[in-house]
């Protein structure tokens, strides 16, 4: 390596790193780290953190700006086969300032989407953007196929495939409403932590609907290749929205 480049602090893996120096037990130090991804049993230098815990949240504090600022390379869902649509938000500025408006679709959207969709699918799918390009990206490939084999294997009804820009979780329920779904499927890329920039999250409700409370909605989150796998998370939904529809609830009702 060249004198003049350093190593990528953010590519050092911490899961057993201690640095703390002599520790009392350097065992149980490893094993506490082995169970979080919290920032333990890194030292400290007088009242304040090493060099490298400092730099090491700088640069994590970094990926998770990115995820939040970066935009969906949409040529993977359009490889997919998603109809795009957008919310009444018009930036990512915008997106991050006015929540509200990252909830709602334009009335020429609303008929766009009725006009060129499947009306009363059983499962209707929606991607979003949500707080985390990165999660669509890094795991939409793995998770929607796994779900399309497992929704046609069981001989259900598949809605139109649907990527929302700049959308929020409460999209699921215009949407639903809008095409009179059974049971419909959000995934949406989370609010990225310290720890993790590409998590996505799966909101599931058995007919959603903007008047239902935020309890009709069933969720798995933590998908990415260090949480719940995207291939186990697409099977695992699959499983989940069985039920609901054998059931026709979702959400507190529903009992697992």
């Amino acid at each position: 390596m060249s004198e003049t480049m350093v190593n990528d602090i953010s590519a050092i893996d911490l899961s057993d790193r201690v640095t703390i120096k002599n520790p009392l037990d350097e065992k149980v130090c490893r094993k506490l780290k082995s169970t979080t991804l919290a920032r333990i049993c890194v030292g400290r230098a007088g009242p304040r953190y090493r060099t490298e815990t400092l730099l090491r949240f700088r640069a994590d504090h970094a990926v998770a700006m990115d995820a939040v600022w970066s935009s969906v390379d949409e040529t993977v869902v359009d490889k997919l086969g998603f109809l795009k649509v957008q919310t009444l938000v018009n930036s990512k500025d915008e997106y991050i300032k006015r929540p509200d408006l990252g909830r709602c679709f334009s009335e020429e959207t609303m008929k766009f989407i009725k006009e060129n969709c499947v009306d009363s699918p059983d499962v209707q799918i929606i991607v979003a953007d949500g707080l985390s390009a990165p999660a669509i990206n890094d795991n939409i490939g793995d998770i929607y196929p796994i779900m399309l084999d497992g929704f046609k294997a069981a001989g259900y009804r598949i809605g139109t495939p649907i990527f929302v820009k700049f959308g929020r979780v409460a999209t699921m329920d215009k949407i639903s409403d809008a095409l009179h779904a059974t049971v419909t499927v959000l995934l949406v890329g989370e609010r990225p932590g310290l720890a993790v920039g590409n998590s996505m999250g799966s909101y599931m409700a058995y007919e959603s609907s903007a008047s239902k409370p935020e309890s009709q909605r069933n969720v798995i989150s933590n998908i990415h290749k260090n949480g719940t796998p995207a291939v186990e998370a697409g099977a695992h939904i699959v499983s989940i929205v069985k039920i609901m529809l054998e059931k026709k609830i979702s959400g507190v009702d529903l009992k697992l």
